[in-house]
Parts: structure tokens; sequence; C-alpha cells
């Protein structure tokens, strides 16, 4: 696991993006935390790491947006489904394609429907209001062999 420390919603940004340098097609990034932690502020600099040039919005009430970049972004968000069958019902699974990369927002709920290779992302509120802490931990083998590179990508946030 690695663990990053940002101090604004402009190195969250930062952090985000530094972290889709790494990204490949079919890639799935499960974000977690409690509301307001981060999780679309993370996807927008993910997304401007991606070269995507609209403007990055939650997709609570509309479960899940599409942006185009150097590889396509499926921003997704399952707060408002209450099981797991919902997640199954709806086809999130399906959703996530292979040429595009996917970030789901309360993806620890989802986990379990959707592909066992991806990114955990913990955010974490801290003391500062500012202050956020993630922890990245790798799940499977294509994120475990990008490990080495996820490491050096977030070198300047780590603490």
């Amino acid at each position: 696991m690695i663990t990053a420390l940002t101090k604004s919603a402009d190195d969250t940004r930062e952090l985000g993006a530094a972290v889709a340098s790494l990204a490949s097609a079919g890639d799935v990034i499960l974000l977690s935390g409690d509301l307001g932690a981060g999780k679309t502020t993370f996807t927008q600099g993910f997304g401007r790491g991606l070269g995507v040039q609209d403007d990055i919005v939650s997709p609570t009430f509309t479960l899940m947006r599409s942006y185009e970049g150097r590889l396509p972004l499926v921003h997704c968000d399952v707060y408002r489904l209450d099981h797991l069958q919902e997640v199954i019902d709806l086809g999130l699974a399906e959703m996530v394609d292979d040429d595009a990369v996917a970030l789901v927002e309360w993806g620890d709920v989802a986990a379990p429907g959707l592909p066992a290779d991806h990114l955990e992302t913990r955010i974490e509120l801290t003391e500062s209001d500012d202050e956020r802490r993630f922890e990245l931990r790798p799940v499977g083998s294509s994120w475990l062999g990008r490990v080495d590179g996820l490491r050096a990508a977030t070198e300047r946030w780590q603490s």
C-alpha cells in the first residue's frame, strides 16, 4: 500500500493526474471515503491527466458520466445504490469498458461486482480542512505490475 498526503484541492487534483499517467485501457479505480473527502476532486485531476477537456462533475444523481481523453473516462457514483444486487442489476461491470478507464466513487460497495484487478483508493479527512490522506492499494496482477511506477508517480505526496 502507498500512503500519500495532499494539502489542498489543487494538490489532490495533481495527485489524481499523477496516477492517471499510469492508466491503461480497462483499468478500474475504486474510490472510497466519507462525503466531502475528495473523490470527485481526485477524479477531476485524473481526468485532466487523461487530457479530458470537459468539466468533471459528480455523477451522484446520474450514476455515470463519460468523458473523452487519451483514454475514455467513465466516472460512476454508486452512493445511492443500497445493495450489491443493484450494482449487478444496473450492469455496472458491463459499463466498465475495456477501452476506457473507470473511476467508481463508493467503489468499496461495488467491488464484489467489478473486476478483481483494480486500484483501491481510500481518501480520509484529516484534522486540517484542506488536507487529505490517501491509501492506494493495487489489487490484481495489472496494478501490482505497476506498483513501482505508482510509487514513483506519487513520491511527492508520500508520507
